[in-house]
């Protein structure tokens, strides 16, 4: 089967796919490996369901941005080292170039009040297109939502319910909780032979513009700071911004309350991955080299994360045992996906227009098939201006 998937394309298609996510590619995380599923696996057929699916997994146990893993990991999947690294640097350099533009003309114009304008639309109609990212995502990976599925698939459910809930409550996604049920799953599913035999005792345990303008002694601290938000922060794009609000504005001050927000917002109204707004802070704190500093920082630990365990994950991915643990931590991280969906649904959908306009998102991409995100991304953001303008 994975031979048959690898002549399906070339490296070349690969990355120019990565490319275009990444300059496409709106809606955070949620989003993003709802496209990598629908466009790789669904119509594409280059990914197995099986390879998404380890992918998925190793991306959400790993510290990270989680979509940016697991587009290193399909990446890897068929063409090793070099597939992972240039299918990575595809996929995040378009948003780079966008935020470090924002950046510029952020310091340029001393603000963007015009943004909060676009994001009254976009953010709306982004809450529409991850909730139709995470139902595919949901039948596909859990199970069709009617009662034979749920019944056939009812541990899954469970933890699918379990997970959305503790990622609403608490506004974070728990590792622990991801292995727990992954392990969970395996003992009851396909229960290994070292749990089958209590006598073996052999075990593995995996576990102006200031564009060129910067001071040397800031930028170790951009590299420390953003090194560790990328090393010990799980999850999407979503759990990284609390932990760069303490280090950015209440640790260091280099930024005030309503920069940070911008920064936050400018990595919402861009395509690509949520935590590109690293870029946009490193630029305003100490200039391009900042804002390299910074991207390289958080991206570079991720991408180690993924490419040194995904050996294991490819060589012992169809044993029994490893598939039901996977199974288990994939409804598990999709019900964290949909408890994230509901957090930035909460802070996106202030009033009626913002409701009609999610609505309308979503019975459009329900009835027009072959519209696209970047138009609906598009006609919202007018939109948005439209009535701010007048409000």
């Amino acid at each position: 089967m994975t031979e048959e998937l690898k002549q399906h394309y070339t490296l070349r298609q690969l990355i120019l796919y990565f490319l275009k996510l990444g300059y496409s590619g709106f809606g955070g995380p949620v989003a993003l490996v709802g496209y990598m599923h629908r466009d790789l696996v669904e119509q594409k057929q280059w990914i197995s369901e099986e390879e998404y699916k380890e992918g998925l997994a190793l991306a959400q146990l790993a510290p990270g941005p989680l979509a940016a893993q697991l587009g290193i990991y399909l990446g890897y999947v068929h063409y090793g080292i070099l597939g992972a690294t240039l299918c990575g640097i595809a996929f995040v350099i378009p948003s780079f170039i966008m935020v470090v533009a924002l950046g510029i003309a952020y310091k340029l114009y001393g603000g963007l009040s015009w943004m909060q304008a676009v994001f009254y639309g976009v953010g709306a109609a982004v809450i529409g297109i991850i909730v139709m990212s995470s139902y595919k995502l949901t039948t596909k990976s859990v199970g069709k939502i009617n009662i034979p599925s749920i019944k056939q698939n009812w541990l899954l459910w469970i933890f699918y319910i379990i997970a959305a809930i503790v990622t609403i409550i608490t506004q974070s996604e728990s590792v622990l909780l991801f292995i727990a049920t992954g392990l969970i799953y395996m003992i009851v599913k396909a229960p290994p032979a070292w749990i089958q035999k209590p006598k073996t005792t052999n075990m593995v345990i995996l576990a102006g513009i200031g564009f060129w303008q910067y001071d040397i002694g800031t930028l170790g601290k951009i590299a420390l700071f953003f090194t560790k938000a990328g090393a010990f922060v799980f999850g999407s794009g979503l759990a990284i911004v609390p932990f760069l609000h303490s280090g950015v504005v209440t640790e260091y001050h280099w930024l005030n309350e309503k920069q940070f927000v911008d920064a936050v917002a400018v990595a919402m109204i861009t395509p690509g991955p949520v935590v590109i707004t690293v870029g946009f802070i490193g630029y305003l704190v100490n200039g391009f080299a900042g804002a390299s500093v910074a991207a390289l920082a958080t991206f570079l630990p991720c991408y180690l994360f993924t490419v040194i365990p995904a050996p294991y994950f490819k060589k012992y991915g169809n044993n029994k045992s490893i598939k039901a643990f996977v199974e288990g931590i994939t409804a598990t991280v999709i019900g964290a996906l949909v408890g994230a969906v509901v957090i930035i649904g909460m802070r996106s959908i202030t009033d009626i227009i913002t409701a009609l306009i999610a609505i309308a998102t979503i019975l459009a991409l329900i009835y027009i098939k072959k519209i696209q995100e970047p138009y609906i991304i598009l006609v919202a953001a007018i939109l948005g201006l439209a009535i701010k303008s007048i409000t």
